[in-house]
C-alpha cells in the first residue's frame, strides 16, 4: 500500500501539496510537523504536515520529502483549525497564514552548493572563472552560491556553473540549515579526579605556589555552597581575574566546562498581593464574571485611568491558579514596556513576552514553551501576532484598546483583525474574551446594544480623580490676532509655562512624524515628490534630507528649486521634529524627549523614553499616536493637540470616529493621579462636531451620529466590506484591468460595488493602484459572495493580458 502526506507549504498558493512516503514514515509522522520538501526544480521549503492518506494525487506525480525535522509537532490540531478559519474568511491561502504565523526561524531555509566530482580530471579544458572555481575546491569540500560570487566578483555565475556541470567536473546540492540556535550558558565544574574531601586538601596544597588558580579553586567551593551550577562569568567576576587563571585549571584536569541551554529572556517576579479593588472596580469584576457564565464575549467600557487593568490583573490571577493559559493581546509594542513592568511585579514566573521586536531566537524560545505549556508562558503578553502561538489549555484572552486599528494586518497576506480573529479562537477553546476601551469602535459596541456580547460599563476614574479639563482653542482666531509663536498658540505656551513652573509634564501630540510633509517652492509652487510614489517627500530636519515614509525613499535636501531653479524653498505643514525644535527655542532649560517611528527604531526604543519619561528626565514629550495608547504617567498634568484638523479632514467613512477615539485617548494621558488634568486642543474650527463630542467626552452622541450614518451608507456593522485593490507598474493596463474586473463585480452584485476608483494615494513603489470595494448586506450570504468573487478573479487571471496584476483581497478592509 502507497502511503502519501498533505503538506501546506509557505508559499501564497491556495492548494495544499502531495508528497510519498514510506510505511514507517507514515507511522512516524503527526500532523503539524515539519518536513523538507522539494518544490519546483530544486528549492527546498519547509513544509508542515496537513493530512496522511493513501489516495495517490491527481495530475502529477507525488515527489518523495526530503527529510522529517521535528520528533514532535510543532502546530497543534486547535491552531490548524484556527488557520483554516483564518485562511477561508480573509481569502488567503494557508500558506500566507503558516508563513506569518510561525516564527522564520522554523521556516528551514536551503542553499545551493557545489562539490567536486570524484576521479580526476584535464584542467587545460577549463576557461580562467571555471579554473578559479575548480582550485577553490581543491582546498574546501564545497563551496555555496555566495562564496562563488565572491572568488569570480560578478553576479552572473549561473553560465559557469551550468558549464562545470556539463563537463563533469562538479554537482550541485542544496543544503538546508536551521536558522534557530540555542542560547548556552558556560558553566564550570571541578573533575571527578579532584571532586572528593580527602583529594582537596592535596588538591590546594599542589596550588600552594599558583596564587592566582588556588584562590579561584577557593571561590568556587564557596560560590558552590549557594548555587547548583557554577556560571564561568559568575567565577570571573569574583576572583577578579583573566580567564587565563581558569583555563590553566582547565588545562591541568581540575575545572572542566559544561554548557546548558537556557532561554534569552526571563521575567523574574514575585507574587506580590494585588491591588485592593475599588467599589467601582469589585462591581465591574463580578459583573465580568457573571456575564462570563452565558456569554463568551465581554465589553468592557471603561473611561481612561478608570483602573481596568486592575481588573484584568484579578482575572488572571484566578485563570492561573486553575492552571489555565491566558493571551494578553496590546495593540503597539509601545505598550509592553509598560505593562511588562505592572505584570512583573504580580506574575513575573509566569510571564512571557512575544512581539516583532524581538530576535528570532527569542520568539521560537516563547513558541516551544507555549507548545510544552511551561509555567513561564502561562500567561502571553504581545502585539497581535502572540494570536498564533501554539496553546492547548487556553482560558481567557484580553483584547485591551480593542478599537485600535493596529489590530488589523493590512500587507502583507492574511489581513486578518486580531480581535475577530482571537474571539474565534477562544471558541475552539471554550475560552472567554473580555474586550477593554475607554472609546469601542461602533462595530464592538453595535454588538453589546444587540445583546451579543456582555457590556459592563466602569465611569469612575481610578481615587475619584475628574476626567480633564478640555479646552478648544481656536487657532485661526489666533493667527488674525498674530497670537503665534510657530504652531503654539499664547494659550498652550502659557498651560506649558504653568506645568513646568509646578514641576509637572506635559505631553503633546502631533501624528505626523518628520520635520515638515511638503517643501515647496515660493517662486513656481513645485515640491518635490518622490521619484516611485504619488506623494511629496517629507522632510527631515535631523539628517536634512527628504524622505518618503511609503517606500524609504531619501535623498539630499536641495538647495534651490528641481523646476526653476529658485533658491527660495519653504516648508508647509508640521510634524513631531518641527515641534521639538520649536519648543527648544521655546523653553531653552527643558529636557524635551521625542516618541515616534524614528526615535523608537531599536529593540528597546520604547523602554529607554518611557524610562525617562517615567523618571522625570523628561520634561515634555512630543509624539506620534504611539502615545494614545493606555500608557500611565503619574505626573503629566496637561496635554496639548498640535492640530486637530488634519484627522478630521481624512477621505475614510470611520474618520470621524477614529478622530474621536484618538483624541479622548490623549487626553486620558493627563491628570492621572490626583490633580486634575489639563487639555488644549488647538483647531481652526472648534463647532466641528466632533470636538465638541471630545471636549463634553460625549461617546453616546458620536456613536449615535456615526450608526446613523452608517446605516443611510450602507456601511459596517449594518454591511460588510470586502476591498480588492489591483497594482501594475503599466498604468494603462491596470486600468483596463480594473474596469473590467468592476463591469463583472457589477453583473453580479449590481449597486453594491463601489469602483474602480483611484485611491488619494494612486501609485506606491512604482505600482500604479485601482480599488474597488464589495459591500455585503447582512441578508447576503458572505461564502457565496467570496465564492463569486474567486470566479471573477480566476476569470480575470486567465486573461493574458492581466495575467501580470498583482490582486489583494481584504476582508472587513476598516
Amino acid at each position: 500500500m502507497s502511503y502519501f502526506i498533505d503538506v501546506i507549504l509557505p508559499i501564497p498558493l491556495q492548494k495544499l501539496f502531495t508528497y510519498k512516503i514510506t510505511e514507517a514514515e507514515a507511522g512516524f509522522l503527526q500532523k503539524g510537523m515539519r518536513v523538507a520538501v522539494e518544490f519546483g526544480k530544486s528549492k527546498i521549503y519547509t513544509a508542515l504536515a496537513y493530512s496522511i492518506h493513501n489516495s495517490q494525487p491527481i495530475g502529477y506525480e507525488a515527489k518523495e520529502i526530503h527529510q522529517i525535522l521535528d520528533e514532535l509537532p510543532v502546530v497543534n490540531e486547535t491552531q490548524l483549525k484556527h488557520w483554516d478559519w483564518i485562511a477561508n474568511y480573509y481569502m488567503c491561502s494557508l500558506g500566507d497564514v503558516y508563513r506569518a504565523a510561525m516564527p522564520s526561524a522554523f521556516l528551514l531555509e536551503s542553499e545551493t552548493v557545489v562539490q567536486l566530482v570524484q576521479g580526476s580530471y584535464d584542467e587545460n579544458g577549463l576557461s580562467n572563472d571555471e579554473f578559479l572555481i575548480y582550485e577553490a575546491l581543491q582546498y574546501q569540500s564545497q563551496l555555496t552560491i555566495n562564496q562563488i560570487v565572491e572568488i569570480l566578483g560578478k553576479k552572473t555565475v549561473f553560465p559557469i556553473i551550468k558549464e562545470l556541470i556539463e563537463k563533469n567536473v562538479i554537482v550541485v546540492k542544496e543544503q538546508i540549515y536551521e536558522q534557530y540556535k540555542p542560547k548556552l550558558v558556560k558553566y564550570i565544574r571541578i573533575t571527578n579526579e579532584w571532586n572528593s574531601d580527602n583529594k582537596l586538601t592535596l588538591l590546594l596544597e599542589n596550588l600552594s605556589r599558583a596564587t592566582k588558580q588556588r584562590e579561584a579553586v577557593l571561590v568556587y567551593f564557596q560560590l558552590k555552597a549557594t548555587h547548583k551550577n557554577v556560571k564561568n562569568e559568575l567565577l570571573l567576576n569574583e576572583i577578579k581575574g583573566s580567564a587565563a587563571v581558569i583555563k590553566s585549571l582547565i588545562d591541568k584536569g581540575i575545572f572542566e566546562t559544561y554548557f546548558i541551554q537556557t532561554d534569552r529572556i526571563n521575567f523574574n517576579g514575585d507574587s506580590n498581593d494585588i491591588k485592593e479593588l475599588t467599589e467601582p472596580q469589585k462591581i465591574a469584576f463580578t459583573k465580568i464574571k457573571e456575564l462570563f457564565k452565558t456569554k463568551q464575549t465581554v465589553l468592557l467600557k471603561g473611561i481612561t485611568s478608570s483602573g481596568k487593568t486592575e481588573i484584568y490583573v484579578k482575572l488572571i490571577k484566578e485563570l492561573l491558579k486553575n492552571k489555565k493559559q491566558i493571551l494578553y493581546l496590546l495593540p503597539e509594542i509601545a505598550l509592553t514596556a509598560q505593562l511588562i513592568e505592572r505584570l512583573q511585579l504580580y506574575f513575573g514566573e509566569y510571564l512571557s513576552v512575544f512581539h516583532s521586536k524581538y530576535s528570532m531566537n527569542e520568539r521560537v524560545e516563547v513558541w516551544n514553551n507555549v507548545l510544552e505549556s511551561k509555567q513561564k508562558a502561562q500567561l502571553i503578553l504581545g502585539a497581535r501576532s502572540s494570536m498564533f502561538l501554539p496553546f492547548s489549555n487556553l482560558g481567557l484572552i484580553i483584547v485591551d484598546e480593542e478599537h485600535e486599528p493596529s489590530f488589523k494586518q493590512f500587507d502583507p497576506a492574511p489581513r486578518y483583525h486580531a480581535r475577530d480573529a482571537a474571539i474565534v479562537l477562544s471558541k475552539l477553546h471554550n475560552a472567554k474574551v473580555l474586550l477593554g476601551s475607554a472609546t469601542p469602535s461602533t462595530e464592538t459596541y453595535y454588538n453589546a446594544k444587540q445583546d451579543k456580547y456582555g457590556f459592563v460599563e466602569l465611569n469612575q476614574r481610578y481615587g475619584n480623580v475628574l476626567l480633564p479639563e478640555i479646552e478648544l482653542v481656536d487657532i485661526k482666531e489666533k493667527h488674525r490676532k498674530k497670537r503665534m509663536s510657530g504652531h503654539f498658540s499664547d494659550r498652550l505656551i502659557q498651560l506649558i509655562t504653568e506645568a513646568i513652573k509646578n514641576k509637572e509634564q506635559v505631553i503633546l501630540f502631533q501624528n505626523r512624524r518628520g520635520y515638515a510633509p511638503v517643501v515647496e517652492c515660493e517662486t513656481c509652487g513645485v515640491s518635490p515628490q518622490c521619484p516611485h510614489c504619488d506623494v511629496s517627500l517629507t522632510f527631515h530636519s535631523y539628517k536634512k534630507e527628504l524622505r518618503c515614509h511609503y517606500c524609504g525613499h531619501r535623498q539630499a535636501m536641495p538647495h534651490n528649486c528641481g523646476a526653476c531653479g529658485s533658491e527660495k524653498l519653504n516648508t508647509k505643514g508640521f510634524g513631531t521634529e518641527q515641534i521639538e525644535i520649536e519648543l527648544q527655542e521655546l523653553f531653552p532649560d527643558v529636557n524635551v524627549g521625542r516618541m515616534d517611528l524614528d526615535t523608537t527604531r531599536g529593540k528597546y526604543g520604547y523602554q529607554k523614553i518611557i524610562g525617562q519619561f517615567e523618571a522625570q528626565e523628561i520634561d515634555i514629550l512630543v509624539g506620534t499616536q504611539m502615545l494614545s495608547k493606555g500608557l500611565d504617567f503619574a505626573n503629566v498634568s496637561l496635554v496639548g493637540i498640535m492640530n486637530a484638523d488634519n484627522m478630521l479632514n481624512f477621505p475614510d467613512f470611520r474618520a470621524h470616529e477614529r478622530s474621536y477615539q484618538l483624541m479622548v485617548q490623549v487626553a486620558g494621558r493627563a491628570g492621572r493621579d490626583k490633580k486634575r488634568g489639563k487639555v488644549a486642543i488647538q483647531t481652526f474650527n472648534p463647532y466641528h462636531q466632533i470636538l465638541q463630542q471630545v471636549s463634553t467626552n460625549a461617546y453616546e452622541e458620536m456613536y449615535k451620529e456615526q450608526i446613523d450614518e452608517r446605516w443611510q451608507y450602507h456601511y459596517p456593522p449594518f454591511y460588510r466590506l470586502i476591498k480588492i485593490t489591483l497594482r501594475h507598474k503599466d498604468f494603462n493596463r491596470v486600468d483596463d484591468g480594473a474596469q473590467w474586473m468592476g463591469k463583472a463585480l457589477i453583473n453580479i452584485f449590481k449597486d453594491n460595488v463601489l469602483g474602480p476608483s483611484t485611491p488619494a494615494i494612486s501609485k506606491i513603489r512604482n505600482y500604479y493602484i485601482r480599488t474597488i470595494i464589495i459591500k455585503i448586506p447582512q441578508n447576503q450570504q458572505l461564502g457565496a459572495t467570496k465564492n463569486a468573487i474567486l470566479r471573477v478573479k480566476n476569470a480575470f487571471q486567465a486573461i493574458k493580458e492581466f495575467r501580470s496584476i498583482r490582486i489583494n483581497i481584504d476582508v472587513d478592509n476598516y
